[in-house]
């Protein structure tokens, strides 16, 4: 069997309540703020009285799944009436 001995004796350990009630603040700042990023919503988290760093933050709105919505550079598109050349060396190498 190979199979390390820590792996055979590790007891998953919950998620604590204070973690929770983060998550759960964190959560309620972003459906109201949905623009609003991990700096962000630490700032604001901070005014309620909530003290949390940007990066556990970070961690959790990772873990939850959240990202800021925000306009992205379109670097990389194409112009549709651009015509697309054959690669003719595909099949050459």
């Amino acid at each position: 069997m190979k199979l390390s001995r820590s792996a055979f004796y590790y007891a998953p350990v919950g998620v604590d309540a204070a973690t929770l009630a983060l998550m759960k603040a964190i959560d309620l700042v972003f459906t109201r703020y949905p623009f609003f990023g991990s700096r962000q919503i630490a700032a604001y988290l901070r005014q309620d009285g909530i003290v949390a760093g940007r990066h556990r933050v970070r961690r959790l709105m990772a873990k939850m799944g959240l990202e800021a919505i925000y306009k992205r550079p379109r670097t990389s598109q194409p112009h549709p009436q651009h015509p697309i050349y054959p690669y003719l060396l595909r099949k050459k190498v």
